[in-house]
């Protein structure tokens, strides 16, 4: 039922690298494996809703400091 069709469209296009990167500094914090083939269809929902929280988080924490006029 899976495809690797994916609808969302990144407004920043430049930012798909950032995004990854971020991706797998999250999985390594959390302690989990990123599948190294791209097939997350192993990985439990638990850990996937994990990393994508995390990613967040994070990302609302650089936009809070960029409008308090801080940089990260």
């Amino acid at each position: 039922m899976a495809n690797n069709s994916n609808s969302n469209q990144l407004v920043v296009p430049q930012a798909r690298a950032a995004l990854e990167q971020m991706k797998f500094e999250v999985a390594q914090e959390l302690g989990i494996q990123i599948p190294q083939d791209g097939y997350y269809g192993n990985m439990t929902t638990r850990d996937a809703g994990s990393i994508g929280g995390y990613i967040t988080r994070r990302l609302v924490q650089m936009a809070e400091q960029l409008v308090a006029g801080n940089r990260f």
